[in-house]
């Protein structure tokens, strides 16, 4: 089975992984995120995705690892955007905090940072598609993956 090394593929989950952590995943929206629901296995993997980049660099990624991770962030992203609606009544109702102004705005930016998340994690899935049609894969791994028949479409919506 061919891994995936790709210097494109690498630099993509980079730029969404640090994308991921210093404008969704940072301490004012975590908590709030952890409160919706998304099973463990999706959440397992989000957690791969964003977090072992070091692991697989040099080893290479398994078109199907790369695919099920992707799938498991387009569910993460739109759980997250059917959320946004109580995370931002929820900080309204905190007290006055000193950090009450960051934590609103954090908040509100929070549907243009998951739409740029989405735009990288979009890109990776149509470069990895492209990149298998190259490895002559036949039929191609994400086809076989009834999973990644509404990704692109999730990812995409506004």
């Amino acid at each position: 089975m061919d891994l995936v090394k790709n210097e494109d593929v690498i630099r993509i989950i980079e730029r969404s992984s640090y994308h991921y952590h210093l404008n969704i995943a940072n301490r004012v929206l975590r908590p709030l995120i952890l409160q919706l629901y998304l099973d463990k296995r999706t959440w397992g993997l989000v957690e791969t995705y964003t977090e072992k980049l070091e692991t697989y660099r040099h080893r290479g990624y398994l078109f199907e690892d790369l695919y099920k991770q992707i799938a498991a962030c387009a569910r993460f992203v739109e759980t997250v955007h059917n959320g946004i609606y109580s995370m931002k009544n929820k900080v309204k109702a905190e007290g006055n905090t000193p950090d009450k102004a960051y934590r609103v705005m954090t908040v509100n930016n929070l549907p243009d940072n998951l739409k740029t998340f989405a735009n990288l994690l979009n890109d990776l899935y149509k470069l990895l598609i492209e990149l298998e049609e190259k490895a002559g894969n036949k039929p191609p791994i994400y086809m076989m993956l009834q999973e990644m028949e509404s990704v692109s479409r999730t990812l995409t919506k506004d």
